[in-house]
Formats: C-alpha cells, sequence, structure tokens
C-alpha cells in the first residue's frame, strides 16, 4: 500500500512540474507576466535584476523591451508596456492623460547614475571642462587643434547611442538648453557601438551611460573598458588638475561629478500586481545591491569607490 502511495505521489509531482504555468490569467506581486521599457543606457543592470527576481520567484515572467527613452515612455502612454526604468518623471501631461483613464502611476527613484564621455585610448585630450564640453555640442569646438594647439587629430566626431535616447536628452537639456546639436554629432544604436566607434576611429568623443563600464566583477563593462578612455570633467571655468572627476560611484554621490541624472522606475496600473512587486524588488534590498555592485549610486545602499581607467 505504502509503494502505491509512493508511486502516485511520484506520478502527481511529475504531472504538476510538468504542467506549463497559467501566467495570462495569473497576476500578483511575484506571479504573472510584465512588459517592461529600458532604455539601452540600463541593459546590464537590468539584465542582473530581471534574472534574479525570475530566479526568486519562478511564476514571475519579466518581458523586456530595449528601446530609446523617448520610445519607452511612447510605448508606456499607448498601454503597450505596463513600466518602465528611464532616466526621468513622467511630465505632469503625461501623468494627465493616465489620470483621464483612472489609471495609477507610480514613479519610484531607484538610483543616480552619470553620463560618461569616452575617447580612443592614444588621444592625450582626456580632461575638459564643462565650458569645453559645451563647446564641443554646440560645435564652437570643432576641430581638435582648437583643445590642442599641436593635435594632428584633426575634425572632432561626438557620437551618441541613439538620438532618442536619454544620454541625448540629458546633453539636449543639460548643456544645449534644447538647442540643436552641431553637425560634427551622429548617433548608432546602442552604447556598445559607441564604445566600438570610439575604440576604432581616435577623433572620436563617445557619449555613453556609465553604467556600461562601471561594474568592475562583470566581463562585458570591462572589455569595453579597455577599449576605451573616460574623460575626466571639471565644473570649475579654470580647474586644476585635481578638479576634474571621472564618474566613480563616489563622486556621482557626491555631486562634485557634473553630468548626473536619476533614474526612475514608473509603473502603470493596479497595485498587487507584478508591476508593484518587481518595483518593490528593484527599490528594495536586493535590487539596490545590485545597482550598487554595478558602480551606479542606489537609492538607499552605501556607496564604494571604485576607479575607471585604463592605465
Amino acid at each position: 500500500m505504502k509503494q502505491i502511495v509512493s508511486i502516485f505521489a511520484v506520478v502527481l509531482m511529475l504531472f504538476v512540474t510538468g504542467c506549463s504555468y497559467d501566467y495570462k490569467n495569473t497576476d500578483g506581486p511575484t506571479t504573472g507576466k510584465l512588459r517592461i521599457g529600458i532604455d539601452d543606457s540600463y541593459t546590464l543592470m537590468m539584465d542582473s535584476q530581471v534574472y534574479t527576481f525570475e530566479a526568486l520567484y519562478q511564476y514571475a515572467k519579466i518581458l523586456p523591451t530595449l528601446e530609446p527613452e523617448a520610445d519607452v515612455v511612447r510605448d508606456l502612454m499607448n498601454d503597450s508596456i505596463k513600466a518602465a526604468l528611464i532616466s526621468r518623471d513622467l511630465t505632469d501631461a503625461e501623468k494627465s492623460v493616465f489620470v483621464n483613464k483612472h489609471r495609477i502611476v507610480t514613479t519610484t527613484k531607484v538610483a543616480t547614475d552619470g553620463i560618461a564621455l569616452i575617447v580612443n585610448p592614444e588621444n592625450p585630450d582626456s580632461n575638459f571642462s564643462m565650458a569645453t564640453v559645451q563647446a564641443l555640442f554646440e560645435g564652437r569646438d570643432s576641430l581638435w587643434s582648437q583643445l590642442t594647439k599641436d593635435s594632428k587629430l584633426g575634425k572632432i566626431n561626438i557620437v551618441f547611442d541613439n538620438d532618442r535616447s536619454c544620454n541625448a536628452r540629458t546633453i539636449s537639456e543639460t548643456i544645449l538648453h534644447k538647442k540643436p546639436f552641431s553637425k560634427n554629432t551622429f548617433a548608432v544604436k546602442s552604447n556598445a557601438e559607441v564604445i566600438n566607434y570610439v575604440n576604432k576611429n581616435k577623433n572620436a568623443i563617445g557619449v555613453i551611460s556609465v553604467s556600461w563600464i562601471s561594474d568592475m566583477h562583470d566581463p562585458t563593462s570591462q572589455d569595453f573598458l579597455s577599449k576605451i578612455k573616460v574623460v575626466g570633467l571639471s565644473a570649475k571655468e579654470n580647474p586644476e588638475l585635481s578638479d576634474y572627476k571621472k564618474p566613480y560611484q563616489a563622486w556621482i554621490y557626491e555631486k562634485t561629478y557634473p553630468l548626473i541624472r536619476d533614474v526612475f522606475f514608473v509603473k502603470t496600473g493596479l497595485e498587487e500586481t507584478l508591476g508593484s512587486g518587481f518595483a518593490a524588488f528593484v527599490a528594495g534590498e536586493k535590487g539596490q545591491l545590485i545597482i550598487h555592485k554595478m558602480g551606479m549610486v542606489a537609492a538607499t545602499a552605501p556607496v564604494r569607490t571604485i576607479k575607471i581607467s585604463t592605465e
């Protein structure tokens, strides 16, 4: 009799585990499916968040869509996705659209990160004042010889990940005050493509999210870092050498590195759904430790200093 019961129990267990879980009709903080839009700047960080969350909660399925920030917000507004990770809060006008739909919008700050300017490893110019940065993006300085008199590098080419990305928007709003970019500025398709372009072109300046090169334990991040040189920046008019700061975690936290922005998890819809559960995870202890480990400044985690250098 005991043998029959044991066999029945094994068969039942195999039947239960063999059945596919019905994600469609189950939606709770740790169950169901969630479509989330993510700007390419946060691909590496969110890969770790999704992997860890799904490992902890086997009946949760996170479906990331990697798009430029402007497209992520568009998809959020038309309900193609229910959550987003972007580097800005929604505007009052955008939030009012959801209010009119009787939908709840919840925005949670989860991190602060920085924009890194990168140059070719053989480029001797690796420290810029913010006045120089503005002149570069406006096109007033378009030759390397304008920065260093005896430079032989010729024309400066500035490359972004995407003209609709959070990196492009941040530079447009904070440096150019929404004026047009200079004619020597162009976009590729991703932060990784920016790094590879700068590695192959000595006259280039790249604009990327620091999260792509800040994780000292990630082989992908370290491989990218070995291909480029990170620029030091200073907000002072006549900076000394010690005034230039690279986007180390501590300098971002202290706000002595000039190009920083906050990162937000935006969720639409009801509470007690997978969107709220995943948002709580990213903003909670485990999610914040992932962000901290990657060299970004977590909203609630302690700060450590890391060195981003190829020297």
